[in-house]
């Protein structure tokens, strides 16, 4: 019978269909129905139509079991927020103790995406000026991160 339904109603839940119609008939009582599973098949389609209606009407989307666990949602955890304004605040902090050549330096190439030489002839100095200026930079902030995390 429970393929019968599956096969019926194409609906993963096809358990809860054939449940649901064989309520109705303990609760209806037998009496007067002559095909007992003609009615069963036939409870079971309309409760497979009205469960597709209601999905339709509340945009929810019945999934089988086996993959209920796969949707997840798509917002991080509170305690990744939490940890990221953490991480923004150190580096915040740390960015604004940098000289302002070096900030203006890094973040001519990171933000700017210039390259090296283009930053050197702006700014008249060496290539090897702005390496140095950089390597500062990431060192200064990167320290910051990993001390929050030590902590």
């Amino acid at each position: 019978m429970h393929a019968r339904v599956r096969r019926l109603t194409g609906r993963h839940d096809a358990d809860d269909l054939l449940q649901t119609a064989l309520l109705h008939i303990l609760e209806r009582g037998q009496a007067g129905i002559a095909h007992t599973e003609a009615y069963v098949l036939r409870t079971a389609r309309n409760l497979a139509i009205d469960a597709y209606r209601r999905e339709r009407r509340d945009g929810l989307v019945s999934l089988p079991p086996d993959q209920a666990d796969t949707i997840a949602c798509p917002m991080p955890l509170p305690d990744a927020v939490v940890l990221g304004r953490q991480q923004l605040a150190r580096i915040e902090a740390a960015f604004a103790g940098l000289a302002p050549r070096t900030a203006r330096i890094f973040l001519m190439h990171r933000l700017e995406h210039l390259p090296y030489r283009t930053i050197a002839a702006r700014l008249d100095v060496s290539v090897s000026t702005i390496e140095k200026q950089i390597s500062k930079a990431l060192c200064v902030l990167t320290t910051a991160l990993l001390e929050g995390e030590a902590a």
